[in-house]
């Protein structure tokens, strides 16, 4: 193939490891190829990188971060093994951190629809014999300037056409009726996606002959955008010769679908869309996926190509106008059922990730008749499926607050931040409570408004947007005010005083006292426990040590009383802190020994490493035993090694310098 030779020219140098980067950009018209070209050289080639390949889908990070570079960044960063702790916040860091982590690795890195050049050249590995591979449906041709080349992929021309026919139909079918088989690929206009669904439609009629194919396509006004290849006309008028070969049960599924706001599901969801069990909606899709209407990924879910989604969209829009279906099939319909069911799916996942956090929606009801899959044994883990269906949920909160499904979007935008507690993907978490919180004020539920404005500022002040963190917060005061709702106003007092802690020690303390005193009426006691520690820490950096002292020993002590023991390690570590900042050395190390140890035992082992290096720091001061030091040092720099923290090279440092003093 002479695409796949012009990739080799050029990349096989490095490949091979020359000291050269390999730089290629393939671009062209949407459906002509460019991915599955670029997946095929991959996998051609997978020897000549021995570190690996890894794949960004720019496509799918448009739909969920808004096409966000440093997203793209940080999907290498976790290739590479990054944990989210140690993730860069900012576009620079994350950039310098790729550079580094790719430093002395023989990787590929597929980058593809990239739609601006900048979404390029953060990610250009370091790696002598590296290499770098794009796909766009824009020739960016300002990369030529950092040596790239451009490859222009073009539709396949017949004798390529005929030739994938007759991969899929055989050669003997094509054969026997050429002149059709030409006139197929002409109306395909060489498009492979057109090519390969009208063979999907020739393998499932099995009556359908090549030559009354063609006939069909000959009518241009049942050809829709696509075959033309000036959008989705042409390849539409393919996918509704497929569309009318599917059987009655298939075909409503199909259009059920088209109203997914997502871009894959698995088959459970498909069942609740559709109102069938899931058996039956299982081999309803294998019979879409065999006539190329639906991919199945690598993990099992299903997914429709963009064009494909569209198509299904407008045949479920052409029967709900011509009232051939109820109106369990419409639009609002559909999009509440399955909106209800990731709204139970990822309350459960909240719960399973921790049962007793503050929570304004009553969801009794809904959960007592459903299904919970993370209680079973061989249950999924919670945070990677909210993982995988991040995605998914965002589309349907965008869908549900379009439609005015206000109830809905604020009880699914709530249970799913926990996703975002623990992986900070800021764009998608801002944007999940802003859809929330503005569907709280519409719905007038200013306990559920203050609950998630509050939340807000948690990701803006992390985008750095103070000021605006700060108005959410004021609008969550007021809420929680009206709500008369005291954890909840415990609550917001609590992410006051961490506002304030960036600005204000006095501030925040007032903030946390009051925290601490709203909970006491809730009945709160972890919340107690939690707002004092965090008291605790403000008043050691305000520099009130003996305080901070009594205020973290009873948050330490309250923390155990409540069986929270990976905060209590966090709250023993923090005293630890205090007595190095009194100057009492001895009584530090004692306590953070103890703290590390703890820490140690929960798994906390970001807390762990920062307690170590405090450790080592002191031992070193006081003329400690230079391998007690070396031994905190390593720890800790295994720690943050594995999961790619930029602390690791700092540590790493040191203790070469360590090792030569000997």
């Amino acid at each position: 193939m002479e695409e796949l030779s012009f990739l080799d020219s050029g990349l096989r140098d490095a490949a091979r490891g020359s000291s050269a980067i390999g730089f290629d950009v393939i671009s062209g018209i949407p459906g002509v190829g460019k991915t599955t070209l670029a997946c095929r050289w991959a996998d051609t080639v997978r020897d000549r990188f021995p570190d690996g390949q890894i794949f960004v889908d720019y496509a799918a990070l448009r739909r969920r971060a808004g096409g966000d570079v440093s997203a793209a960044v940080a999907v290498c960063l976790r290739a590479l093994g990054v944990r989210e702790t140690f993730m860069p916040r900012s576009l620079e860091d994350l950039t310098a951190l790729f550079r580094s982590r790719s430093a002395g690795r023989r990787i590929l890195v597929v980058l593809d629809d990239v739609d601006q050049p900048g979404q390029v050249r953060p990610l250009v590995p370091k790696g002598p014999g590296s290499a770098v591979l794009v796909t766009s449906n824009s020739r960016l041709g300002e990369l030529a300037l950092d040596g790239a080349r451009l490859m222009s992929l073009e539709p396949l021309d017949m004798a390529s056409g005929l030739r994938l026919l007759a991969q899929r139909c055989g050669e003997e079918t094509v054969e026997a009726e050429r002149d059709a088989a030409e006139r197929l690929v002409g109306y395909c206009a060489g498009l492979p996606k057109a090519l390969q669904l009208v063979a999907a439609r020739l393998l499932t009629g099995k009556r359908l002959t090549m030559s009354r194919l063609a006939a069909e396509l000959a009518d241009e006004t049942r050809r829709l955008r696509g075959l033309s290849l000036r959008g989705e006309h042409s390849v539409s008028a393919v996918l509704d010769l497929t569309y009318r070969a599917l059987p009655p049960d298939a075909a409503r599924l199909y259009r059920v679908l088209g109203w997914f706001p997502g871009r894959t599901f698995d088959a459970g969801t498909a069942a609740v869309a559709a109102c069938l069990d899931t058996a039956e909606a299982e081999s309803l899709l294998d019979v879409l996926e065999e006539s190329s209407l639906v991919d199945v990924a690598e993990d099992g879910r299903f997914r429709f190509h963009d064009l494909v989604r569209l198509h299904a969209r407008e045949r479920a829009a052409e029967v709900t106008e011509a009232a051939e279906e109820g109106e369990e099939d419409g639009r609002q319909a559909v999009v509440e059922r399955v909106a209800t069911h990731y709204l139970a799916l990822t309350a459960f996942a909240d719960r399973a990730v921790r049962e007793d956090r503050l929570r304004i929606a009553n969801l009794t009801d809904l959960l007592r008749d459903a299904s919970d899959p993370f209680a079973a044994e061989d249950g999924p883990d919670p945070l990677a499926w909210l993982e995988a269906e991040r995605a998914s949920i965002l589309a349907m909160l965008r869908e549900a607050s379009r439609l005015g499904l206000h109830k809905h979007v604020w009880q699914l935008a709530e249970g799913f931040t926990v996703l975002f507690l623990h992986r900070r993907y800021l764009g998608d978490w801002k944007e999940s409570l802003e859809l929330g919180a503005a569907a709280a004020a519409e719905a007038v539920v200013p306990a559920a408004e203050a609950r998630l404005r509050s939340l807000l500022s948690r990701p803006l002040m992390d985008l750095g947007q103070y000021d605006r963190a700060r108005a959410e917060l004021e609008k969550a005061i007021a809420c929680a005010e009206v709500s008369a709702h005291a954890a909840l106003k415990a609550s917001v007092q609590e992410f006051h005083g961490r506002y304030w802690d960036r600005f204000d020690a006095s501030r925040a303390m007032t903030a946390y006292r009051q925290s601490v005193e709203l909970n006491i009426e809730a009945g709160e006691w972890r919340g107690v426990a939690i707002a004092t520690y965090f008291l605790g820490c403000a008043q050691d950096a305000a520099g009130r040590y003996e305080q901070a002292l009594d205020t973290l020993r009873r948050a330490h002590q309250d923390l155990l009383a409540r069986d929270d023991r990976r905060m209590a390690g966090r709250a023993l570590s923090a005293i630890g802190a205090v007595h190095e900042h009194m100057g009492d050395l001895d009584m530090a190390m004692r306590v953070l020994g103890g703290a590390a140890d703890a820490l140690r035992v929960e798994n906390a082992s970001y807390y762990e490493a920062q307690t170590l290096v405090l450790l080592a720091n002191i031992t070193e001061r006081t003329g400690g035993a230079l391998e007690t030091v070396r031994e905190h040092l390593t720890r800790a720099y295994e720690i943050y090694e594995a999961g790619g923290s930029p602390e690791a090279a700092k540590l790493r440092e040191r203790l070469d310098r360590l090792d030569s003093i000997g």
